[in-house]
């Protein structure tokens, strides 16, 4: 294998570090997607993204080791080091997953269909050329706020873009690659096709109980492994150690869960036919571990009382998904709601990853809490969302 010799280009740390937050988190959406719809097209980008990253890497590194001149700047910058590489290292689990497409390597149908139902689920929809959809921005559009729905990736006929802006328009036809929350999912498939939403046909059960408790564990991981990453990157923003120390108690978990899966898998091996499907369950489960190491590497500095460098904080704030912390306001409106009366995540495309209540955290936000006064919620989306939230948080304005 021929490696590829990068040249140094002097670039702010701040960008660097947002790109590779940024890329990395794409890269895993992307490769669920792939898995998903057996699309090799969105799994040769992912591995086109991890070449970026590892020129990212590079120059991180380098304009680090340029920018260090005394002890506590190289301490400092020690944690801008691990954030990236630990960004490396998602990226690296998304290629491992992206591979199951590339290699011909079988996921079963049910736990395709299983991961469009994990927390955060993944739909593909024609855009109808009646839609409103058709000839506006993104941005004017608003799918975040407006269903709880990202669009992650855009087919224009043979074309791909990947990580679209609020400036891309939407064109007829185009085929629109969207992430968020399943309920948000009726609402921006008719927005889009003009049609209303049929959820796709449940699959049965194998027959095996060791291999539908390990599909059920493997969403289970996703869904662990993405929150962790979210709480990583609360911890560092916070520098909250009370969070990172979660995040290691979920890596531990997860740790435990591999094992739990590779054990289950094995069994089932001995009542299905098709025995290829179990690899590709073996490298899923073995991804989600990974990405959950690498956030476990990104509080590492907070666990260690690092002092961090400005400007991980900036670049947390600055990326495409930000990290929100807000108050809850005693007069509020929406004390005493349920979250699943408030349904956040479609009407502001807010996901809140954890509550700081008195002096305890609730990281496992289910739909049965309810609000209290002067509740801090910890949650990641976009700024129009930050600004939605922000209102619904505060004293009503009256006119």
């Amino acid at each position: 294998m021929v490696r590829k010799q990068y040249k140094y280009k002097p670039r702010n740390l701040k960008e660097l570090l947002v790109e590779m937050k940024d890329t990395s988190e794409l890269m895993i959406d992307l490769a669920y997607s792939a898995i998903i719809y057996d699309d090799e097209e969105i799994a040769n980008e992912v591995m086109h993204l991890e070449e970026n990253m590892d020129m990212l890497d590079y120059h991180v590194k380098m304009g680090a080791m340029l920018s260090t001149r005394r002890i506590d700047e190289g301490g400092q910058l020690l944690g801008v080091l691990e954030v990236a590489s630990a960004s490396e290292n998602i990226a690296n689990a998304a290629m491992e997953i992206s591979k199951c497409v590339l290699m011909d390597i079988n996921i079963p149908d049910r736990l395709k269909i299983a991961l469009r139902t994990a927390e955060e689920t993944i739909i593909r929809a024609r855009v109808n050329e009646n839609s409103g959809m058709v000839g506006k921005t993104l941005g004017e559009i608003e799918l975040d706020t407006e269903t709880g729905m990202w669009v992650i990736a855009i087919r224009r006929n043979r074309n791909w873009i990947y990580a679209p802006n609020s400036e891309t328009q939407i064109r007829e036809n185009d085929v629109l690659i969207v992430r968020g929350h399943d309920e948000g999912v009726p609402i921006f498939f008719e927005k889009a096709t003009m049609m209303k939403y049929t959820p796709r046909r449940q699959v049965e059960a194998s027959g095996s109980a060791d291999l539908d408790q390990s599909i059920d564990m493997i969403v289970e991981m996703k869904n662990m492994c993405e929150l962790s990453v979210g709480l990583a990157y609360s911890s560092l923003l916070l520098d909250n150690k009370d969070i990172a120390e979660e995040v290691q108690a979920i890596g531990a978990q997860l740790d435990e869960m591999k094992y739990e899966v590779q054990l289950l898998v094995l069994e089932s091996a001995k009542r299905v036919q098709e025995v290829d499907e179990l690899r590709g369950m073996l490298i899923l489960s073995t991804a989600s571990e990974s990405i959950s190491n690498a956030a476990t590497d990104i509080v590492d500095p907070v666990l260690r009382d690092i002092e961090m460098h400005p400007i991980i904080g900036m670049a947390v704030r600055e990326s495409d998904e930000i990290i929100i912390k807000i108050e809850v306001s005693p007069c509020s409106p929406i004390i005493g709601k349920s979250f699943k009366e408030l349904r956040l995540e479609t009407e502001t495309g807010i996901y809140v990853l954890a509550i700081k209540r008195d002096n305890r955290w609730i990281y496992n936000v289910t739909g049965s809490i309810k609000v209290l006064e002067n509740d801090i919620l910890i949650g990641r989306g976009s700024r129009v969302g930050e600004e939605a939230l922000i209102e619904l948080c505060s004293c009503p304005v009256e006119h």
